[in-house]
């Protein structure tokens, strides 16, 4: 059986396909391995309990174990769950990055790099997701509740409208930028100053790709079967436009690197951006 890596960048697509794969891979199943690599839960014991389900919610991971408990994860900018056979090498990084083993007589799910791991009680999950707005992939997505929480702060940049989860859950910096490009605006203009209509075509546009790209290994945000053209904007710093041929630009307090980098197009998109990198 092949081994089944999440990709990098985890946004609510990434984390809901981790989601589903879990879910196969563990749900209704006895644990007969359990090994929690983090101080605060070193003793915990889940061998012997079935586990549930695992559900997604905007960017959190929520794996429902027997006896009402929950283990919420969080993958944030490199985390990752790997599935693997009984029979077969981990290979998602070395040992010191595993922070949870979760065994069946069959498959063991191994968690790398998980900067937020934590057992609670499944009463209590509100407590570490119940702050989250509208999530673009759950079975509760409210369209009109996810318009009005974005324009609630009309003076608030659109990136950062964007990437607060109160407003939408699953959004993640990928997203932000293409949606901004998409939109034709830059990702620092005022919520409130959006074109009448473009912040339901926003909102409309981010549920239609990520449940587009919920199944994919690779994100798509450009339509067409080109390998070469997969994100608009998004990595392609001084790189040509595919719409207008102006190269891209990128904004990250003089560091491409960091998770919170803008890139977008001078040429086709309008509204204030920070001074050239």
């Amino acid at each position: 059986m092949p081994r089944r890596i999440m990709d990098a960048m985890p946004e609510g697509d990434t984390v809901w396909r981790t989601a589903h794969q879990l879910h196969g891979a563990l749900a209704g199943r006895l644990l007969t391995r359990s090994d929690l690599r983090l101080p605060k839960l070193a003793t915990v014991d889940l061998t012997g309990r079935a586990v549930v389900g695992v559900v997604p919610r905007g960017k959190h991971l929520l794996t429902r174990i027997e006896g009402g408990l929950t283990l919420h994860s969080h993958l944030r900018m490199d985390g990752a769950w790997h599935v693997y056979a009984a029979d077969e090498r981990w290979r998602g990084g070395p040992g010191h990055q595993i922070r949870a083993i979760l065994g069946t007589a069959a498959l063991t799910a191994v968690g790398y790099r998980l900067p937020v791991l934590d057992l609670l009680r499944t009463v209590d999950e509100p407590t570490v997701v119940g702050h989250l707005g509208p999530d673009l992939l759950g079975p509760d997505w409210d369209f009109e509740e996810a318009v009005r929480r974005v324009l609630a702060d009309p003076a608030r940049p659109l990136g950062e409208v964007l990437l607060d989860q109160r407003n939408l859950a699953g959004i993640g910096n990928v997203y932000k930028c293409e949606l901004a490009f998409l939109a034709r605006v830059t990702p620092w203009l005022p919520v409130g100053d959006l074109p009448a209509g473009v912040p339901e075509r926003l909102v409309a546009t981010a549920r239609r790709l990520l449940e587009e790209n919920k199944g994919r290994s690779t994100r798509r945000t450009v339509p067409g079967g080109r390998t070469d053209r997969s994100l608009y904007v998004y990595g392609r710093s001084r790189q040509p436009c595919y719409r207008c041929g102006t190269p891209i630009r990128w904004d990250g307090g003089g560091d491409e690197l960091r998770d919170r980098v803008s890139y977008w197009c001078p040429g086709c998109q309008t509204g204030p951006a920070p001074g050239a990198p």
